[in-house]
């Protein structure tokens, strides 16, 4: 399985921690010092889930080693979307005119886009698709709530969009050497540790400490298993990418993990938690740090709870 193409969409505002001191009294420091964000990207007016899906498969386009036609399948993996029924897969569809392709919706919180990867994964293996776009669009503005002391100044906007085949298309192909998903909803607080309601509170994240300590234990456990299927060692992985929810969960993780924070790619001071599409998100920001033959291993944690890790060889 392999990755052809990808692209990405950040929208250009930002929203500084100053913000969230004259709205909740949270000092810009301490907002600093907890999660290591500085900033976080927002999405500006007649900006949505959906344009920012376009803006992102428009941008990976420019690259693709075939015309977006070809595509047979698509995914949108995501959460923070504008409409649970006509999902971005189906505007992607209706958008490039791409006739004859299924369009499946996954929601797996910060997990979707792995767990994307994998629904696409047994398409290949079953033989009912061979190239696949997968679109996650994350639109966590538009859910949160800002004066929530917990979480309200997490979170950020962003889309990626990622082309994949059964088969290599071009020598400058991303192979993905596995994909490991597991739920975790009889873990911990479980369905209660990340909720969306859009009726009741937006996007909550009530006992935070609950997801820090379980975030840390299974994005590792989730890349384990996965070195496990491949036969590498950790020592083989030229860089790491954690699902981007806390500068301090990755630090944690590396510490755990006895590796230096300088083999870790991030984004999270900038852009905020932008929900699932964040690893996949950096990986896209950082493709001039990888040369042929480097590996990389992406590790994810989801509300619900749930978690996931692909690695990755240029």
């Amino acid at each position: 399985m392999y990755i052809n193409s990808m692209g990405k969409y950040v929208p250009a505002e930002r929203i500084t921690n100053d913000y969230f001191e004259n709205l909740n009294g949270l000092e810009p420091g301490w907002i600093l010092q907890r999660t290591g964000i500085t900033s976080r990207s927002k999405a500006g007016p007649g900006e949505g889930s959906d344009s920012m899906a376009i803006a992102a498969i428009d941008d990976a386009v420019k690259n693709l080693p075939y015309d977006i036609k070809d595509v047979d399948l698509i995914v949108a993996a995501c959460y923070a979307i504008y409409d649970t029924v006509a999902t971005p897969a189906h505007i992607a569809q209706q958008h490039y005119n791409i006739s004859g392709a299924k369009a499946v919706y996954v929601s797996a919180a910060c997990s979707s886009f792995i767990n994307g990867l994998e629904v696409i994964e047994g398409y290949f293996a079953s033989g009912k698709a061979k190239k696949a776009l997968l679109i996650c669009t994350e639109h966590n503005t538009y859910y949160s709530n800002e004066r929530d002391p917990k979480a309200g100044h997490l979170w950020g906007d962003a889309a990626v969009a990622f082309f994949l085949s059964k088969d290599k298309e071009a020598d400058t192909d991303i192979e993905i050497l596995d994909i490991f998903t597991e739920g975790l909803g009889n873990v911990g607080k479980g369905p209660e540790g990340v909720k969306l309601r859009p009726k009741e509170e937006g996007i909550m994240m009530p006992d935070g400490r609950d997801v820090f300590v379980h975030a840390c234990k299974y994005m590792i456990y989730a890349l384990k298993n996965s070195l496990k299927h491949t036969g590498l060692k950790i020592e083989d992985l030229n860089k790491l990418i954690c699902h981007q929810a806390n500068r301090r969960i990755v630090a944690q993780v590396a510490h755990q993990l006895d590796k230096p924070l300088d083999d870790f790619l991030n984004n999270i001071e900038t852009l905020g938690n932008t929900g699932s599409a964040s690893a996949a998100l950096v990986l896209t920001q950082n493709l001039d740090k990888f040369k042929k033959g480097d590996k990389a291993a992406l590790m994810v944690f989801g509300g619900g709870y749930s978690c996931g890790c692909f690695i990755v060889k240029f």
